[in-house]
């Protein structure tokens, strides 16, 4: 490990750990923000007196911004440093975060989540490029289970924890919490500022060398597949995640905390289980565990078709989570092998392909919604079914002893 100047920095196993826990933190930060929002719909709804179609807006307004900006945000690590984007991009994370909280529109809210999500996407994927950095591919699943089951637990915390509180503090004072824990993660980050250094590329990337970067990552067959499941998989789950809470409101008349309290399995196998499905791929290969992953949450979307009590609808809920945590994560660890000495890079379109899929899936599932949620549950777990049958054949090389991008 190198810092800015080229000199060796020492990093012992302790502290190593020690900086992953914190980058998890902020991971969770992060994540608690973007999936708190989403089961807010139909009281942001009434508050601003727009249709949910429309303030379902703030979804995608994040989502899609945060994947563009990602593929600036690697690239500029790359070429500067973790430490000063990474700290940039968490330090506008709570600025914006807490801004928010005083938006007076529906459309002063969207924008400001538009704002958000330019802002704070430089953390989770240079979060990712510093697994790259530190551990060799053959012992990342471990950490990647660590970062993406802080991902878990904030999706899991944001998405019940956020819509239970907000009938006593209201959602204005969720945002202000947020930021206010995130001042504190980010001056435990500012301990570990020589861990965050690493060797700069001398020279200044031209356009030409970015768009040869992508194109040699996609034009890798390995590449190829892992980056398109990675866009058609968070498609799937956040197109079904964002319409849950108004599912719910519709199918079981709950209100704010029933809705709250059925989406607290979203998240949870990959808080509890994320490092022990790291060391499954660590050990066996992603070859089975990827195809497993999707159609686990292919079925448990379908299950929401049927007429089902509720305590079994939310533990459909908590089995498309654990279908996310079998899938997502792994993919991650493939893509962190695919950059070389451009790690910023890969990750950055890894991330891209993943927030853009969240933004997009919450638009493609909210116009199918018109249908029925019936309709749109079997449109959404058919295809993605399909894709896991696929997965079996072209997964099939990512095994324990696989160490080289084909």
């Amino acid at each position: 490990m190198f810092d800015q100047a080229g000199a060796t920095v020492s990093i012992s196993p302790a502290q190593r750990e020690k900086l992953i826990q914190t980058l998890a933190a902020a991971t969770f930060l992060i994540f608690f923000q973007a999936y708190m929002v989403a089961p807010l719909i139909p009281r942001l709804s009434h508050s601003f007196g727009v249709s949910e179609q429309f303030i379902g807006l703030m979804v995608p307004a994040y989502m899609i911004p945060y994947g563009l900006s990602t593929l600036f945000y690697g690239l500029l690590s790359d070429r500067l440093g973790r430490r000063r984007i990474m700290l940039g991009s968490l330090a506008a994370f709570i600025l914006l975060t807490l801004i928010t909280a005083t938006a007076r529109s529906a459309p002063q809210i969207l924008w400001w989540r538009f704002l958000t999500g330019l802002g704070a996407s430089g953390v989770v994927p240079l979060a990712l490029a510093l697994i790259g950095d530190f551990f060799p591919y053959e012992e990342r699943g471990r950490p990647l289970g660590w970062l993406f089951g802080a991902m878990a637990g904030g999706m899991a915390f944001g998405s019940s924890f956020g819509v239970i509180l907000t009938p006593y503090i209201g959602w204005r004072m969720l945002f202000v919490g947020v930021a206010s824990v995130s001042v504190v993660v980010f001056g435990l980050l500012l301990r570990y500022n020589p861990l965050l250094s690493r060797q700069t590329i001398a020279s200044a990337l031209s356009v030409t060398d970015v768009m040869k970067g992508y194109r040699s990552l996609l034009d890798n067959a390995r590449g190829a597949r892992t980056y398109g499941y990675v866009l058609l998989n968070s498609l799937f789950h956040s197109g079904v995640y964002t319409w849950l809470g108004v599912f719910f409101a519709q199918r079981y008349h709950l209100g704010e905390i029933g809705i709250g309290l059925s989406l607290l399995g979203y998240g949870v196998p990959g808080f509890l289980l994320g490092p022990v499905i790291g060391r499954w791929a660590d050990r066996w290969g992603r070859r089975w565990l990827i195809p497993l992953g999707l159609v686990i949450a292919a079925l448990s979307v379908a299950a929401l078709i049927l007429d089902l009590p509720l305590l079994a609808a939310a533990l459909a809920i908590t089995l498309l989570s654990l279908g996310y945590d079998m899938t997502q994560p792994l993919f991650a660890g493939i893509v962190t092998q695919l950059g070389g000495k451009r790690a910023g890079q890969a990750m950055g379109l890894n991330v891209f392909m993943l927030f853009t899929g969240f933004g997009l899936g919450s638009m493609v599932f909210g116009a199918a919604v018109p249908l029925g949620f019936g309709a749109a549950f079997a449109i959404f777990s058919s295809i993605q079914v399909l894709f896991g049958l696929a997965a079996l054949f072209l997964f099939r090389a990512e095994t324990a002893k696989m160490r080289r991008p084909e």
